[in-house]
């Protein structure tokens, strides 16, 4: 089965079966190539590869079997033409704006993305002549008014990290096609189960792998998805030239993480909507956001473009940034780390941490108070998460 094969298998399907190509030996398990070159059976072969006149592998920089075998299993599952793996989630996120863009061009973006994306959309591109504006991605006036004549691409992430805000996706994807301009969606938060962004619109999905993907705390990875002709176009050759590759090992492991993310996901969600049940009204919780909850800010476009919730939870603490702390401190089961998408539950201070390098009014501005928790839901019994949450708010 390839990422071209007739859609008439079910995600999980995919999940498990797409792209895998298999060598003489007839293994089940996909093969690891850990190989950094390839050889040719004659001089004019060689040749032939480089011009891109015969089909195959010439350096792993460039492209490799067990690579490519990832690659489609995500095109398959995302139901993109193409899809191209990077060394990092931020990897795929430069290529695909800085792959499109020049001097002179301009950039839009939402206000609310993860630290590191707001500072290649800030810092990194305007020192290479490339203008960016920031948005309240919620309202689509702003994106509306930031349209320049030079504007090239708009950049959202959905549901947003960390206050888990829900852009309308197709409604930002008509403004930027109205201006000429493409769409780029980081879907970490939701995941390719529970919303299909090139589907309502967007040109562009990209993905840190080492979240939900890989989802065991075990490697670095990246994904951008898209057209044949986008990847062609804006990411092939910047990522042949520039050398941001997945590792082959990598590459094996998302695989083999791939098997599994349906069954994990799912249970992830259904753990994060048992604890935002558990802790909406709680005493000491000022503010509880979740996707699955019908009082979510922005319900009606949750129900419009995803399928499910999410495996995060952001909550204040009712309190200040030592009360949070000492919340935090208190847990014994779910661990403090930078981290999500993981089998193991894992808890996050924006404010020091992913969002540390924003101003005290930038994070007031995106919701990002001192009392401010993201949750990702790993694994463990529901029950028990749910009891070391409580427990720990004792504390506060």
């Amino acid at each position: 089965m390839s990422a071209s094969a007739p859609r008439r298998y079910r995600p999980e399907t995919r999940l498990v079966q797409a792209g895998q190509v298999r060598s003489n030996f007839g293994e089940t398990s996909e093969a690891l190539y850990l190989t950094q070159g390839f050889v040719y059976d004659t001089a004019a072969q060689c040749a032939a590869r480089f011009k891109g006149e015969e089909p195959g592998f010439i350096y792993s920089r460039f492209s490799n079997p067990t690579v490519a075998m990832f690659e489609a299993r995500m095109a398959a599952f995302e139901g993109a033409e193409a899809a191209r793996a990077t060394a990092s989630g931020m990897a795929a996120v430069t290529a695909a704006l800085v792959g499109q863009v020049r001097a002179g061009d301009h950039v839009v973006a939402a206000k609310a993305l993860f630290g590191s994306c707001r500072w290649v959309v800030e810092e990194l591109l305007p020192r290479f002549g490339v203008a960016s504006t920031l948005v309240d991605g919620l309202d689509l006036a702003q994106w509306q008014a930031a349209v320049r004549p030079n504007t090239k691409t708009f950049f959202l992430e959905t549901p947003t990290n960390p206050a888990l805000d829900v852009i309308d996706i197709g409604a930002v994807a008509a403004i930027a096609h109205r201006a000429g301009a493409t769409l780029i969606v980081d879907n970490v938060f939701a995941t390719p189960l529970w919303q299909s962004p090139l589907a309502l619109g967007a040109d562009c999905v990209v993905y840190s792998a080492t979240k939900h993907i890989d989802g065991q705390g075990r490697c670095l990875g990246g994904i951008i998805l898209s057209s044949e002709e986008f990847i062609q176009k804006h990411v092939h050759m910047f990522l042949r030239q520039t050398g941001p590759c997945m590792s082959p090992f990598n590459a094996w492991v998302l695989l083999k993480s791939l098997e599994t993310m349906h069954l994990r996901v799912t249970r992830q969600t259904e753990t994060a909507a048992a604890v935002a049940a558990a802790l909406a009204g709680h005493g000491k919780i000022r503010r509880l956001i979740y996707p699955g909850r019908p009082d979510h800010p922005q319900a009606e476009t949750v129900a419009k473009q995803m399928r499910g919730g999410s495996t995060l939870v952001a909550f204040e603490i009712d309190g200040d940034q030592a009360a949070t702390f000492r919340f935090l401190d208190a847990l014994e089961l779910v661990a403090i780390t930078n981290n999500l998408g993981d089998a193991k539950t894992l808890v996050t201070h924006p404010a020091t941490t992913t969002h540390q390098r924003l101003t005290p009014e930038q994070r007031a501005e995106l919701g990002i108070t001192d009392g401010l928790v993201r949750f990702s839901a790993g694994l463990e019994h529901p029950d028990d998460v749910v009891e070391d949450l409580l427990a720990a708010l004792d504390a506060v």
